[in-house]
């Protein structure tokens, strides 16, 4: 029996253009390290992952090396003008290392607050089947649906809603062939290219600290939330 092989891709090729500022949200200093630094840490903290790529812009003056040291870290490859692009760009980056049947991770750079221990219980929940699996929390807050001009046109049911979040991780051909099949434009996450390819995701319940970073106020309560952790020693 094969034992299964998993590798991690992080779409890193963002504009940040809500967030602001000089620099892209990933490089932002946060917790004394640029962001984008917390993300791969917790990555490379995962024993079962065996390599991680990063997609970065074409234009792209701020990643070093030594970002982080580990040689978890394949390298970078230039991403697309979408997520999408830049995560199919990513596969095509990993198709030396890989081998039938292995499994990939993706996670969002603007995520630094994501857990090891949430990776592995991802990887671990996956299922048997290529469908995979993606981190989400049940929705906890009443739904409400605007009209377009900033009035609430109905309230939805929040029964059986679930906020994805990543890593999402899916068989790697399946992924792969899922995206080469889609309008990349108008994909917003992988988990969705599966389910439009006819797969069924699992949902594996993550944590509400497993923020995307978008705006100033995420990247202030990201750093609270690593600033708790670093003196409670738990990552």
């Amino acid at each position: 029996m094969n034992v299964p092989r998993y590798w991690a891709l992080v779409p890193a090729a963002g504009s940040s253009s809500r967030l602001g500022g000089e620099k892209p949200k990933q490089y932002v200093e946060i917790v004394g390290k640029p962001l984008l630094a917390h993300t791969l840490k917790s990555l490379t903290e995962v024993g079962s992952i065996l390599g991680i790529a990063i997609g970065l812009a074409s234009d792209d003056r701020w990643w070093h090396e030594n970002i982080v040291t580990s040689d978890r870290i394949l390298g970078t490859y230039v991403g697309g003008v979408s997520r999408a692009e830049t995560v199919l760009r990513g596969l095509e980056f990993l198709e030396p290392h890989v081998h039938a049947g292995d499994w990939v991770l993706v996670h969002d750079a603007a995520r630094p607050c994501i857990r090891s221990s949430d990776i592995e219980r991802l990887i671990s929940e996956r299922g048997d089947g290529p469908s995979g699996a993606l981190l989400a929390l049940p929705v906890s807050d009443t739904m409400k649906q605007s009209n377009g001009r900033n009035q609430v046109e109905r309230t939805i049911s929040r029964e059986r809603l679930w906020c994805a979040q990543t890593p999402q991780i899916f068989s790697y051909k399946a992924l792969r062939d899922a995206l080469q099949r889609s309008d990349l434009a108008m994909v917003t996450d992988d988990s969705s290219v599966m389910e439009a390819a006819g797969y069924t995701p699992r949902l594996v319940r993550g944590r509400a600290d497993n923020l995307k970073v978008t705006t100033r106020e995420d990247l202030e309560l990201a750093a609270l939330i690593l600033q708790a952790r670093c003196r409670g020693g738990n990552r």
